[in-house]
């Protein structure tokens, strides 16, 4: 009993690891070539390579050694890269306004 939850599990994490590495490789594909060297980030072509290798491991080859390996490929390419180059793209997740404003206006410096 105890030993099918555990394949269960390992089950479920596969498939988390895959959708992971496969919305990532989808986002790194649709992101701008020049964004990537405004960014100062390795190049596009590189992400989609190191991406597409890890969906192609998730999918086929099941390693789990591999699988790590390309999920932390995968969460690199999630919290360092692509947050810069959607600054860069102009995404910032800023709805207009200048670097002063705080919670309920600008910040005037005391005046």
């Amino acid at each position: 009993m105890l030993l099918s939850g555990f394949g269960t599990f390992l089950w479920l994490l596969n498939l988390a690891m895959l959708l992971l590495a496969v919305v990532a490789l989808f986002l790194s594909a649709t992101a701008r070539q020049d964004a990537y060297r405004a960014a100062d980030k390795q190049t596009k072509k590189f992400w989609l390579i190191i991406l597409g290798i890890t969906v192609a491991v998730n999918l086929f080859v099941p390693m789990l050694f591999l699988q790590i390996a390309g999920l932390v490929a995968t969460i690199v390419f999630m919290v360092d890269v692509r947050p810069a180059i959607h600054q860069i793209s102009g995404g910032g997740g800023r709805r207009g306004g200048s670097s002063s404003d705080g919670p309920y206006g600008p910040y005037n410096g005391g005046r």
